[in-house]
């Protein structure tokens, strides 16, 4: 790609769901994402990632589409996206949409007409099998969101597949009628002139076609020998490549859940035409206790070495193979002042702390709504959650095999949750936060009276400022966005600290994830590096960090 804007480029992420509602009907809306790009614009993004808007029965908030090429009314009409775009451009801002290519709604039409006989063209839009002779499944896979990952249909007599929800059967990517269906819905958005496209779990679009039996004993996932990504992926998404985003020059970053970065360099080193960007997980599975049968609902504290070590890890493999995708939260993590740092006492810190952290390493960095002014997960009960992930496991491991309990899961859903960075923006302190003018669809943080837009740009401690400062670093000085990385005191529990190097210019990012002050002699052998950015308005010790302390160093 020659044009490779993103390099140097800041994303924000919409929930429009949950962003800004302009009709007055408890839901965000396009219109509302329109509304709020000055605001946007003044915090200095380069481009605007818009989580699935289509048309959805809402099974899995908009990741179960029916209908590609159509806006959902709940957000508009295909002429406010249009509008959006167009508005977006004219403030220098792009518009990266959300393409969800594993699966679909069985609200579309394309699997509507498939379910209804074995031999019409959509037949093999999804995949099929027969019941095993005791009409049981054709083999032990397991949902994402618990359960089998196969349901009987009565009309066609058979089993289809579905890695989510029942709601979501899988595409058929074996069948060239399914590519060339997505590449045309991808060049259907590039010609009302979307950007680049997120694409949700793309390393799941190719199968196993011998769909052996899972030896896990727990049937948790699709799994098999630990490898989800089935043996045509990369084949499939050069296909991609060569069809819709190298010849319109679309960005694209993919979602790869599973991928280490030696995995990644597959998906990402320029070489072989396949994706700019892919977001991990596995730095997020740092607070999660390893092999324990609940999955991700078995937490415990943030692991800060551990996290040091991956991060470190994806910098340094694919420096010269790719590009890394930079995140802590978006619509499926929780707020990171609440899951890793100290939400009540340092808020504020907490949460520049990581962004400085995050933003100062190589790659293009994420920004999820409200991030920018530090939100917080709300403390529900189990019975104000929406998502259907939690309520399926739940379902599962607390009512079905008792492997946690209601007090232990919901421990954990207050720190994991999807739902946590669902909870509506918040944009002042009138009724609902000024999200709405009617019932939000999702409850409210109560703290959004405190917390919000106004009362942070009002403080003296302004987390949306920090952030201006950091974009705006990040635009202004090459180093972050070529420089060379070296991660300083890889064991320490309490002190993140790296260097980033650039044709002999010097810049050391330094921050105290802990809420206790930590001495750090380390910074003796920088006595000759001055403070560039630091979320302490007064000067400490040079040698301590205070509480979740962040500090940008450059060598003189």
């Amino acid at each position: 790609m020659k044009n490779e804007w993103w390099k140097n480029a800041v994303i924000y992420q919409v929930y429009p769901k949950s962003f800004y509602d302009t009709n007055a009907d408890g839901i965000g809306d396009l219109p509302g994402i329109d509304a709020k790009l000055d605001y946007l614009k003044e915090l200095g993004i380069d481009a605007i990632w818009i989580s699935p808007c289509y048309l959805s029965p809402q099974i899995d908030n908009g990741y179960d589409i029916a209908d590609y090429r159509k806006i959902d009314p709940m957000f508009g009409n295909n002429d406010d996206m249009i509008k959006l775009i167009h508005d977006a451009h004219q403030r220098g801002i792009k518009i990266i949409m959300d393409m969800v290519a594993n699966h679909t709604s069985d609200k579309s039409a394309w699997f509507e007409e498939s379910r209804r006989s074995k031999d019409n063209y959509f037949s093999d839009f999804y995949i099929w099998k027969d019941p095993k002779i005791d009409g049981s499944e054709p083999n032990n896979w397991g949902s994402n969101f618990g359960g089998s990952a196969w349901t009987y249909d009565e009309t066609r007599k058979q089993y289809y597949l579905h890695y989510y929800g029942k709601q979501q059967p899988d595409l058929n990517w074996e069948n060239p009628k399914v590519r060339q269906a997505i590449y045309d819905v991808m060049r259907y958005w590039k010609a009302h002139g979307v950007d680049g496209w997120r694409m949700d779990v793309v390393t799941s679009i190719s199968k196993n076609q011998k769909f052996p039996d899972n030896e896990n004993p727990h049937h948790l996932k699709y799994v098999v020998g630990n490898q989800d990504n089935g043996p045509r992926m990369h084949e499939f998404i050069h296909e991609m490549n060569q069809e819709v985003l190298k010849p319109f020059e679309m960005m694209s970053v993919g979602e790869a859940p599973s991928s280490k970065s030696k995995d990644a360099r597959l998906l990402v080193d320029p070489k072989r035409e396949e994706l700019n960007m892919v977001f991990t997980f596995e730095h997020m599975h740092v607070d999660r206790k390893p092999g324990d049968v609940n999955g991700r609902w078995a937490i415990q504290p943030m692991d800060l070495v551990q996290l040091k070590k991956t991060l470190a890890n994806w910098q340094d493999n694919l420096e010269g193979h790719g590009w890394n995708a930079l995140y802590f939260e978006n619509h499926d993590r929780a707020r990171t002042p609440s899951r890793w740092g100290n939400d009540q006492e340092y808020r504020y810190e907490s949460a520049t702390a990581f962004a400085t952290v995050l933003h100062g390493l190589k790659g293009t960095p994420f920004v999820y709504q409200g991030e920018e002014i530090g939100m917080t997960n709300p403390k529900f009960e189990l019975s104000d959650y929406e998502d259907i992930e939690l309520k399926t496991n739940y379902q599962k491991l607390v009512e079905q095999e008792q492997t946690i309990s209601a007090t232990d899961f919901l421990k954990a859903a207050r720190k994991i949750s999807r739902d946590n960075a669902r909870t509506p923006m918040q944009w002042d302190d009138s009724d609902n936060g000024g999200f709405t003018k009617g019932k939000p669809w999702f409850k409210m943080n109560p703290n959004y009276l405190e917390l919000n837009v106004v009362a942070d740009a009002q403080s003296t401690k302004s987390v949306f400022r920090y952030y201006q400062s950091l974009i705006k670093l990040r635009h202004d000085n090459h180093i972050l966005e070529s420089g060379s990385f070296k991660l300083l005191l890889p064991e320490d529990k309490n002190i993140f600290v790296y260097l980033r190097e650039l044709n002999g210019e010097k810049w050391l990012v330094i921050a105290n994830l802990s809420d206790v002050e930590q001495r750090v002699e380390l910074l003796k052998d920088y006595a000759d590096y001055k403070e560039i950015l630091g979320n302490y308005a007064t000067d400490s010790d040079g040698l301590v960090l205070r509480p979740y302390e962040s500090k940008i160093l450059k060598k003189l």
